[in-house]
């Protein structure tokens, strides 16, 4: 039964913020997994990610997100939740997909120093190479893309939920 709504996209779009008050106006309960993983693991996600390396991370969240039950909640994933295909499939059952699709330049004027965000980058990775790899992986998965330009918080919002009606 599809009844969540799941946000994917790059960090800095606002997944969580927009979370947030979407899950208030649809009366549902908000979920971020980037907690739940911090919470199941008992370590904060840069913990895993310094003693298990990029793929031992990818490896938690893709089966922590991939058993995730959810009943009528709105579920902002972290970026990387596209590379696990289990986690994927999961929450497409689960929920709609709804990417948050913002260009690059803002994106980027957005994040600032990525190294403070806990962004999931390679070694070498340039943030442009991030987002034009994961970039068909989000556009795989939407049910729903929302273009985020020239959106605040409240119209990004509404966007979504004219999508949802």
């Amino acid at each position: 039964m599809k009844n969540n709504v799941v946000l994917i996209g790059m960090p800095g779009v606002g997944k969580s913020t927009v979370g947030v008050i979407l899950a208030k106006l649809l009366g549902y309960r908000f979920v971020d997994t980037d907690l739940v993983i911090q919470e199941s693991e008992g370590r904060l996600l840069k913990e895993i990610i310094a003693s298990e390396g990029i793929d031992g991370f990818l490896h938690t969240e893709n089966r922590i997100c991939s058993q995730l039950a959810a009943e009528r909640s709105v579920i902002a994933t972290g970026g990387s939740v596209v590379y696990g295909k289990e986690a994927m499939e999961h929450l497409s059952q689960i929920g709609t997909v709804v990417y948050l699709s913002l260009d690059y330049r803002k994106l980027k004027y957005r994040l600032g120093n990525i190294k403070n965000r806990g962004v999931v980058i390679r070694p070498g990775q340039r943030l442009s190479d991030l987002f034009n790899e994961r970039k068909p992986l989000y556009e795989r998965w939407a049910d729903i893309v929302i273009d985020e330009t020239g959106c605040g918080i409240e119209k990004t919002v509404g966007k979504i939920m004219a999508e949802l009606k």
